[in-house]
C-alpha cells in the first residue's frame, strides 16, 4: 500500500511538471513565429493643448479655452498624442561568449495599433464609463540594431465629442475619470512574421485648467 501510494505521488508530480513545461511552451508559442520581438523603450503622451510637453502619464483636457486675437476665450477640442520608442530583441540571444547578431530580416515594421481604456473599479462600458476603444494606423520600421520612435493618437478628437467625455465639459458630469490606456502595437518582421507589443499608460480625463 505504501509503495502504491508513493508511486501515485511520483506520477502526480511528473504530470504536474509536464503540465508546467507544456504551459511554458504554450506561452513561448503565443509570442509568434518571429525570431525577434519588440521592446518598448519609452511610452509617453502629451496633451493636445501642450503638444511638446510629453510625460509618462497624461492629463487629457476634455475642453480647452483658447484666446483669439481679440483675447476672446474660444472653447476648443484637441486630440492628444502619444510617442513610443522601440528596439528589437532576439528570442534566442545565444551564449554570452558568442551572442547572436541580428540581421536585416529582424527589422520590424509597425503598421497599426489599438487603444483600449480601462478603469480599476471595473466600470468599463464604452461610451458610458470610458471612451470607445479604437484602431489607428502608423508606419515606421525598427532596425535590428538601435531604436526607432513614432507618434500616434492616444485620445481622438471625436472621443471628446462623445459621452462620457463630452458630459465633463464646463465641469459637468464626473469631475475626473481615471483610466489605464492599453496600447497594442502590431507589425511584421521582414520575413512576414507577425509581431505584437503592448504598453500601458495612466490617462486621466477632466476639464482641467487651461494653459495661458
Amino acid at each position: 500500500m505504501r509503495v502504491s501510494t508513493l508511486n501515485h505521488r511520483i506520477a502526480a508530480l511528473l504530470l504536474a511538471a509536464s503540465a508546467l513545461v507544456t504551459s511554458a511552451c504554450g506561452e513561448v508559442a503565443r509570442t509568434g513565429r518571429s525570431p525577434g520581438y519588440l521592446q518598448i523603450v519609452r511610452l509617453e503622451a502629451a496633451s493636445g493643448a501642450e503638444p511638446d510637453e510629453f510625460g509618462n502619464t497624461l492629463a487629457s483636457d476634455v475642453l480647452t479655452l483658447v484666446k483669439d486675437d481679440d483675447d476672446n476665450l474660444i472653447p476648443t477640442i484637441f486630440g492628444d498624442h502619444g510617442r513610443v520608442e522601440f528596439r528589437v530583441g532576439l528570442k534566442d540571444p545565444g551564449p554570452s561568449a558568442a551572442p547572436t547578431q541580428p540581421s536585416p530580416l529582424n527589422a520590424i515594421t509597425l503598421s497599426q495599433y489599438r487603444v483600449v481604456y480601462k478603469r480599476s473599479d471595473g466600470r468599463n462600458t464604452q461610451g458610458v464609463d470610458v471612451p470607445y476603444a479604437f484602431d489607428g494606423g502608423l508606419t515606421f520600421t525598427v532596425p535590428p540594431a538601435g531604436t526607432a520612435a513614432g507618434t500616434f493618437s492616444i485620445v481622438r478628437i471625436q472621443a471628446k465629442e462623445e459621452p462620457p467625455l463630452r458630459n465633463m465639459a464646463f465641469n459637468g458630469g464626473a469631475q475626473i475619470i481615471s483610466t489605464v490606456a492599453e496600447i497594442t502595437f502590431y507589425g511584421k518582421d521582414q520575413s512576414g512574421n507577425d509581431v505584437v507589443a503592448t504598453g500601458t499608460m495612466s490617462v486621466s480625463f477632466g476639464d482641467f485648467g487651461d494653459p495661458q
